[in-house]
């Protein structure tokens, strides 16, 4: 029959003072990491906080860089973009932009102005396509690059451990979220990878300025 352990020895492994504090530390320690930590800053529950800023945002302006890959070209051009609820204005600078085109938009229509004249579409993309031989998803990018899909068309949204946007399917193309920004107090996307079949766009905005008024 086994024997009871007596008294003092429960006392020999009783922990108190230093070594009972350094214990408890430890197992806060191990507790913490079970969290997910983000190098950026970004903490589980920030997402859903400002979901309902972003999708109330519709005055922004963004600076960055698109790189587009396709097995025909690989080639990059600077943006400049300007949104309002009305009306949009798109600079494109660079190779893949001809030297200086202006995209704009108002009310369902859309005009390109380069250095060939000015010309008109019914859409965006066929402008661009039309004069440029390429096209950006204007339609949909004031959408994506806030993080949110278009809520008016079917899609598929994946977040990552923290709640974030993370991998997103709309209209064929799928958005990989690579890098997130802190502005005033909304986290909003650096960097993403747009793809739609064999062609491939890199967009990195270097500079938001979000109106949050």
């Amino acid at each position: 029959m086994p024997t009871l352990a007596s008294p003092k020895a429960f006392r020999r492994f009783s922990l108190s003072g230093p070594a009972a504090l350094m214990l408890s530390l430890a197992m806060l320690t191990g507790c913490a990491t079970s969290t997910p930590v983000d190098d950026g800053g970004r903490q589980p529950g920030q997402w859903e906080s400002q979901q309902a800023s972003l999708e109330a945002l519709d005055t922004w302006t963004l600076a960055g860089k698109a790189g587009l890959r396709s097995p025909e070209e690989n080639t990059s051009a600077n943006l400049d973009w300007h949104q309002y609820p009305h009306y949009f204005r798109l600079l494109v600078s660079g190779p893949f932009g001809g030297g200086r085109t202006v995209l704009e938009g108002r009310e369902g229509r859309f005009s390109l102005t380069n250095s060939e004249g000015r010309f008109e579409a019914k859409s965006p993309e066929a402008l661009m396509e039309e004069q440029l031989g390429w096209s950006l998803p204007v339609s949909a990018m004031p959408f994506w690059v806030r993080g949110l899909p278009d809520e008016a068309r079917s899609y598929q949204l994946e977040t990552d451990e923290l709640g974030f946007p993370n991998h997103l399917t709309q209209d064929g193309w799928t958005i990989d979220y690579r890098d997130w920004e802190r502005i005033d107090d909304l986290w909003l996307p650096r960097r993403l990878v747009m793809a739609y079949d064999e062609v491939r766009i890199t967009l990195v905005i270097n500079q938001w300025q979000p109106d949050t008024q």
